[in-house]
C-alpha cells in the first residue's frame, strides 16, 4: 500500500489518498479533488481539519461515493456552514457537508483493515487532526507539521504554544523515519523535521 496525493485550490492544499485492498481512504478535499479521483471509489473522506482549502470538495465527494465523512466534533460546525469562513472575513465559500463519523484521540482503530492511530494536535486549528500508520510509517499530518515548517496559528482559534507543544509531545515521540504527508509541500520525515525545523528543532 502506498498513498498517492493531489494537489488543488487556490492554497496548493495536498489531498493524500490510500487504497487498502478492502476500502479506500481519502485525506481531506481540496478544490479539484472530486474530479481528480473521479475514477477511485472512496469508502472515506477524512478531514484533517476544517479550514476552507481542505473542504472545498467534500460535498461533491460524499455525493459521487457515498462515502463516510470522518472529522472531529470541533470541525464539524466549520463544515456544516458553507458561510462559516466568509463571515469571518475571508473570501471563500464552499458547499456544506455533513460528517458521520466523529474522531478523537484515542486508542488505535482498524480503518478498512489498515490500523490507524488518531492524533489530536490543535493549535493551527480547534480540532485539527493527525493521522499515524505504523503498518507503512508514515503520518497524515494537515496543516500540523510541514517540510521545516509548521501550520500558521493566527487565524481564528489558532494558538501558537498549543500548536508547538503538540508537535514535540506527539509527532516528534514517532519512529524518527516517519515519513510526513502534510497538507502543502512535499512530504519530508521526522528526523529532519527534529535537526531542521526552526520552528520547533533545539529546543
Amino acid at each position: 500500500m502506498e498513498f498517492k496525493f493531489f494537489t488543488g485550490g487556490p492554497l496548493a492544499t495536498n489531498a493524500w489518498f490510500l487504497e487498502t485492498g478492502s476500502g479506500n481512504l481519502l485525506f481531506d478535499a481540496p478544490e479539484g479533488a472530486d474530479r481528480h479521483f473521479a475514477g477511485n471509489r472512496i469508502d472515506w473522506l477524512v478531514l484533517t481539519h476544517g479550514h476552507f482549502d481542505h473542504v472545498m470538495d467534500a460535498a461533491a465527494i460524499h455525493r459521487r461515493h457515498g462515502c463516510r465523512v470522518a472529522c472531529h466534533p470541533d470541525t464539524i460546525p466549520m463544515v456544516a456552514d458553507g458561510r462559516f469562513f466568509s463571515k469571518l472575513g475571508f473570501p471563500y465559500e464552499f458547499e456544506p457537508v455533513t460528517a458521520d463519523c466523529q474522531l478523537t484521540e484515542g486508542g488505535i482503530e482498524p480503518v478498512e483493515g489498515v490500523p490507524m492511530r488518531v492524533l489530536e494536535v490543535p493549535g493551527h486549528c480547534p480540532g485539527s487532526l493527525c493521522f499515524y500508520f505504523a503498518s507503512l510509517e508514515c503520518v497524515v499530518g494537515g496543516d500540523v507539521l510541514f517540510q521545516e515548517g509548521v501550520g500558521r496559528w493566527d487565524l481564528p482559534g489558532g494558538d501558537g504554544r498549543l500548536l508547538l507543544d503538540g508537535i514535540r509531545g506527539k509527532l516528534f515521540t514517532l519512529p524518527e523515519q516517519t515519513r510526513v504527508l502534510p497538507g502543502h509541500g512535499p512530504e519530508t520525515t521526522i528526523a529532519h523535521e527534529k535537526r531542521h525545523n526552526p520552528y520547533v528543532s533545539g529546543d
